[in-house]
């Protein structure tokens, strides 16, 4: 069952991650580079990987340093652009790699639904990526940009912190296959590694769900209520942001044939295959997270009939008691009982002996 101050933590953390964001774009011409998120570091900088078959490097450069690194040929260059705040930084890659004032919009716009587009000098593709380190934890949805050149990929994100650790670890290897392909290889790997990740998501939301359902059957209150609909609520998020990558994975076999080598499409349409699995799982969760409600309903109701009963019982219990009570506190001259001896012990003992009598015959009738 969860405990009381990692449920607290979940609310916290997950009100703060979805406030409302203010609408900066209305009323401003299209392709107007404005940041639609949330500041969450304050450097912006940029990681740089080159490599092919011999060769591999990793650096943090600058823009003038990025310039003179381009001009040493590699198989492959990889950007890493981390942080997306600062504008100018991103009007000037723009510019250097010429890529449209539109996908810089989509870029720096962090709630654009997932897609894939198709220039004449690059494929751009933008997702959500998710994480959500354990079972108590609110799931942390970024948004994440790939723009795949001839012999560059550059991926844009929201702040430090990915799951492509694993693809770094495997370009340090010449032994890797992915050392010796080109940047659709690159591309897949990456998506790969942000679509393995739902897997890890899903398995922490199962858990999750798992334990609200023991503290909705066992102990229904305030605190279990308000979590089961921020539950419903994420989950109704998650949908958003994974429905869409059936399409844009979908779309690389579709419009992409000429940018993705015959080599690496079976990867990609097993990738798909994996996108379809995490669309089930999470649809299976979705009905999940509401058969949690109804069960919390259900036992809410059931813990009131229960009480209701034990009330009903202990009031049919009364009901003759009073009576015999009530007939005896009557301020009547001429009642011959009062004039028995013992005649309190007799009405006392009538009075027990009735209500054990109904006690027995409920337990006998399985009502207690």
């Amino acid at each position: 069952m969860l405990q009381k101050s990692p449920l607290k933590q979940f609310q916290k953390l997950f009100k703060t991650q979805h406030k409302k964001r203010p609408a900066h774009k209305v009323g401003l011409p299209p392709a107007a580079l404005v940041f639609t998120g949330d500041k969450k570091q304050e450097e912006v900088f940029i990681n740089l990987i080159g490599y092919d078959e011999l060769d591999f490097f990793q650096e943090r450069v600058t823009l003038d340093q990025l310039r003179k690194h381009l001009e040493q040929k590699k198989k492959v260059v990889w950007i890493d652009v981390v942080g997306l705040h600062d504008i100018s930084l991103l009007e000037e890659i723009g510019q250097l790699f010429g890529i449209h004032k539109l996908t810089l919009e989509d870029i720096l716009d962090v709630d654009q639904r997932p897609k894939m587009e198709v220039f004449q000098e690059y494929l751009f593709a933008t997702l959500k990526m998710i994480q959500c380190p354990s079972p108590e934890s609110p799931i942390h949805e970024e948004q994440v940009s790939f723009l795949m050149e001839k012999e560059i990929l550059i991926t844009f994100q929201e702040k430090e912190g990915d799951v492509f650790q694993f693809v770094r670890d495997r370009l340090q290897d010449p032994k890797r296959a992915i050392r010796h392909r080109g940047t659709d290889y690159l591309l897949y790997a990456l998506l790969d590694a942000v679509i393995d990740n739902y897997f890890t998501v899903m398995e922490n939301i199962g858990l999750r769900i798992e334990n609200l359902e023991s503290q909705a059957m066992l102990d229904p209150g305030n605190e279990t209520l308000q979590t089961l609909y921020l539950q419903r609520r994420e989950m109704m998020d998650l949908r958003r942001s994974v429905y869409p990558l059936r399409e844009v994975i979908g779309s690389f076999d579709k419009y992409a044939e000429h940018r993705i080598s015959p080599e690496v499409r079976p990867f990609i349409r097993d990738l798909y295959e994996n996108t379809i699995q995490v669309i089930e799982t999470m649809e299976v969760f979705r009905d999940m997270s509401s058969g949690v409600l109804d069960l919390y309903m259900n036992s809410l109701s059931n813990r009131m009939n229960n009480v209701m009963k034990v009330l009903t019982i202990i009031s049919t219990i009364f009901i003759p008691l009073s009576f015999v009570a009530g007939v005896y506190g009557m301020n009547f001259e001429n009642m011959p009982e009062l004039q028995f001896k013992n005649g309190y012990f007799y009405v006392l003992g009538g009075m027990g002996f009735a209500a054990l009598g109904m006690l027995f015959y409920f337990r006998s009738k399985k009502w207690l």
